[in-house]
């Protein structure tokens, strides 16, 4: 292999160009936003699982929605394959390892951001994998629209975790997102008495 497996570029043995590596490293980064936006903009009526609507028309353009578009798209399904990809990966670069814990969508999209590398340069599926990718974010994007609402940063979790010290990790938002849960020490915020003492707690400016 001497050319890209996406354009055809001379890649001097590598399966991606840097091109196509660059953008695939975008996308797996964006993808989590993207679901999560996806599960903001879709929810299920009160009267039934099968009516569905959309709920934010005035954060921007939405296509208008079918009786397949859960099946389709969503962020159980996008965890399910990038999931099968990491998996797959893994067993290809280190095949005496089991297969990995099950993590979440976020998490294993970081995992193959972080082997891109070897994957552009080694990995037989590396076209199929950044094609798929492709893929699921158009999907995402014909619900969210195109570009994509991008997180607004509220300070750090305040959250007491099991060690007994303050979680810190970034809390992010969806323009509209009513619920977050921290990613790491898994804390969520919710209730009108959570957003106060996320905000009362956060560290101080020096002066």
């Amino acid at each position: 292999m001497s050319t890209c497996e996406l354009c055809g570029e001379e890649t001097a043995g590598r399966y991606l160009c840097e091109r196509h590596t660059v953008r695939l490293a975008r996308q797996l980064a964006d993808l989590p936003v993207l679901y999560a936006e996806v599960g903001e903009c879709l929810v299920p009526r009160r009267s039934g699982w099968g009516d569905i609507v959309a709920t934010k028309g005035a954060a921007g353009p939405r296509s208008p929605l079918n009786e397949d578009v859960l099946d389709t798209v969503n962020r159980g399904r996008a965890a399910e394959i990038v999931r099968l990809w990491r998996v797959d990966v893994q067993s290809v670069r280190w095949p005496q390892h089991g297969a990995p814990a099950p993590a979440p969508l976020a998490a294993d999209c970081r995992w193959l951001a972080m082997e891109l590398e070897w994957i552009a340069a080694h990995y037989p599926g590396a076209g199929d994998l950044a094609r798929e990718v492709r893929e699921l974010e158009a999907q995402a994007q014909s619900v969210v629209g195109d570009p994509a609402p991008r997180p607004q940063r509220l300070g750090t979790c305040v959250a007491i975790t099991a060690e007994g010290v303050v979680c810190g990790a970034v809390i992010s938002r969806l323009p509209g997102q009513t619920r977050i849960e921290c990613r790491w020490c898994g804390y969520v915020y919710e209730t009108a008495a959570d957003w106060m003492r996320l905000q009362h707690f956060q560290p101080k400016e020096s002066a």
